[in-house]
């Protein structure tokens, strides 16, 4: 069984770039993560940029702009999270 690659969270503002590309292998893009410790393609460590999903279109490998496209969608399917904390109460 694989194990799960862990991941550091990265913020981003509105209208900032969120797509992370290992810029040592081209080759892998998240959005807003970066896997950790190292790239599960080519192990370069801390070698990711952000590019918003045009900027990869212009310049990226057909792959890569595939990876940033599903990337891109996984925001759409993010899991929902409770608006509050949640309280269970007996009855007296």
């Amino acid at each position: 069984m694989a194990q799960e690659q862990p991941f550091w969270r990265v913020d981003s503002e509105a209208g900032e770039p969120d797509l992370w590309v290992c810029m040592s292998c081209l080759n892998e893009v998240f959005r807003r993560k970066v896997p950790m410790p190292d790239c599960p393609t080519c192990h370069g460590v801390s070698t990711y940029e952000a590019f918003t999903l045009e900027a990869i279109r212009d310049w990226g490998t057909e792959e890569l702009i595939e990876k940033a496209v599903q990337a891109q969608a996984e925001k759409e399917v993010a899991p929902v999270q409770a608006s509050g904390p949640v309280s269970v109460e007996g009855t007296e």
